[in-house]
């Protein structure tokens, strides 16, 4: 991976979540990873949209939405979901 396509969490806390039709889902508020291995599970939803809390997608135990990071197709101006890969 070239040094500039390196992402730090940093950047990513607080890009707004979008579909790849365009829905907004929310914004990222914060990431679960697996400690040893540094893999990235879930992004936690801060300002879940209307549509996306239709959706009943898996909730931490503080109620919080995740999205699985494996459904994460592109990051940019704003972090792009295949819907498909969540719902």
């Amino acid at each position: 991976m070239a040094e500039e396509d390196k992402k730090f969490s940093k950047q990513l806390i607080g890009k707004t979540v979008v579909s790849k039709t365009g829905k907004r889902f929310g914004e990222v508020g914060d990431i679960i990873f697996e400690v040893r291995s540094g893999e990235l599970i879930h992004l936690i939803l801060n300002n879940p949209t209307s549509y996306t809390q239709k959706l009943e997608l898996e909730k931490d135990k503080s109620g919080n939405i995740l999205i699985p990071f494996s459904a994460v197709i592109a990051i940019g101006d704003f972090m792009v979901v295949a819907e498909e890969d969540i719902i």
